[in-house]
């Protein structure tokens, strides 16, 4: 079993689609997992402030009607920060997009979140690392069965914990800690959660994306201050851009 020295909650979320910048939380199921191996489970429906498309709501079958008596993220807000502390964080896909999306949440909401000491354990980062498929797949392989009502959101995240734990045994170098996990599947050094940049191996932002891929961002902010100007009015997530203005303001600093 996962040996655990602090909670780790694993997260999963039901949204009005996969853009960071528009789309909205409806469903947020958490599932902490103690280090005494007890579970803490709080899942809300929350209403999103805006339609739901019928081509979503085909794949996790929340309507408009559902939510339309939940509430919004930002009267939640609190008590999801709340149940969060202190806590590792992990879940299926969860880096790239869940923790993203919630971040940008807490941000709409104005309620300040700090990961900074937070490890992450994307449970498809091992699976991919070891054997590239979805996450109904990684449970048959993993754990022998068919995974039932795939996108509800808490079946999804007990899933993944069946699935994290089948992986601890199956693959012994893997260890059993957060910490040894991290150590074989690697941390990703992010600078923003959307990873539109990232550290390189001298700790310095550079681009993730685009023509300046690999690209220190101050050095690029300076010489071409309108590629700032085009990401703060392009669809860039609010924590992107939160982070690409501290870069702006110190490479300016830095030039003057």
């Amino acid at each position: 079993m996962l040996k655990l020295t602090r909670p780790i909650a694993f997260i999963d979320l039901e949204t009005t689609g996969v853009n960071l910048s528009l789309d909205r939380i409806v469903e947020i199921a958490i599932v902490k997992l103690m280090p005494d191996e007890s579970r803490q489970v709080k899942r809300k429906l929350l209403n999103p402030g805006m339609p739901i498309p019928a081509v979503v709501t085909e794949i996790h079958g929340i309507t408009d009607e559902m939510v339309k008596d939940a509430p919004t993220f930002k009267q939640a807000a609190n008590e999801i920060k709340q149940f969060l502390e202190n806590c590792d964080l992990g879940g299926y896909n969860s880096n790239r997009f869940d923790i993203p999306m919630l971040m940008e949440e807490f941000l709409r909401a104005e309620i300040e979140v700090d990961l900074s000491d937070r490890r992450m354990v994307d449970v498809q980062h091992i699976f991919y690392q070891m054997e590239p498929r979805t996450l109904s797949a990684a449970y048959r392989f993993f754990c022998n069965k068919d995974l039932e009502n795939a996108h509800s959101a808490e079946i999804d995240i007990q899933a993944t914990i069946e699935v994290l734990h089948s992986q601890i045994g199956r693959y012994e170098k893997l260890g059993n800690t957060i910490d040894s996990i991290l150590g074989v599947i690697g941390e990703d050094k992010i600078v923003d959660y959307a990873r539109r940049f990232v550290f390189d191996d001298k700790g310095v932002e550079v681009f993730n994306f685009g023509k300046y891929k690999g690209k220190c961002v101050a050095d690029v902010l300076r010489s071409e201050p309108q590629y700032y100007d085009w990401m703060m009015k392009s669809e860039f997530p609010r924590h992107t851009k939160q982070k690409l203005t501290e870069i702006f303001n110190r490479a300016l600093l830095k030039k003057s």
